[in-house]
């Protein structure tokens, strides 16, 4: 028997809809028109909301770009949950990533990083993206840890892993450019997983064969 959904759940499930629509309205404006020539009330036109509902979730145009990375580490973190308790930290990030079947889940937060890298004022977008990300890590990892766990332990892990997801996005961003077509983000999710995979071993030099 199917439960019904809760007015709660309903409004919480509209809440991430409205957030999710603003920020493609965001990336669509910066996509089409281009730095500095749309505003909080361009965006909150074509996301079809007042500007009072857009600083309801957002503080501004940056805050709003900045939370496409949201949902590629929603996904990450779901799967990073469903991995064994005892396993590892840094080997569960790994196969988190790995399970991500559709790599186009990391075309927002790519495509923000292509329109971005050569603006020095929207690069705070990219700077607001990688903190919030830090922090999602940093609560991931102390569910699973415990209340007990190092605070120092906990955000030298979540720093490293940023780390390699600035790496991977950096390569990936030389090798390709703008190309976000799945077989191009398959690239960043395989430089992403095996940048987090010499996390975890230390970065040892690879055993020959």
């Amino acid at each position: 028997m199917s439960t019904a959904t809760t007015p709660s759940s309903r409004r919480e499930l509209n809440k991430a809809a409205t957030r999710r629509a603003i920020a493609d309205a965001a990336l669509a404006q910066l996509r089409s028109k281009g730095e500095g020539n749309f505003t909080v009330e361009d965006i909150a036109a074509e996301a079809g909301v007042s500007r009072r509902t857009f600083f309801n979730y957002f503080t501004g145009v940056e805050s709003a770009l900045a939370s496409l990375a949201d949902r590629f580490l929603e996904h990450a973190l779901e799967q990073f949950r469903l991995r064994p308790a005892e396993e590892p930290v840094l080997e569960s990030a790994r196969a988190a990533l790995l399970a991500l079947a559709d790599p186009m889940t990391a075309a927002p937060i790519a495509e923000l990083f292509s329109l971005t890298s050569s603006s020095q004022s929207l690069g705070r977008c990219e700077l607001e993206a990688w903190d919030h990300c830090t922090d999602q890590i940093i609560a991931a990892a102390r569910e699973r840890l415990g209340a007990g766990a190092d605070e120092l332990q906990l955000r030298a892990m979540a720093g490293s892993v940023i780390a390699c997801g600035k790496a991977a996005m950096s390569v990936w961003f030389d090798e390709r450019g703008a190309d976000l077509s799945p077989e191009s983000l398959a690239v960043f999710r395989e430089h992403l997983v095996t940048a987090v995979g010499m996390l975890a071993n230390g970065f040892a030099a690879p055993q020959p064969s």
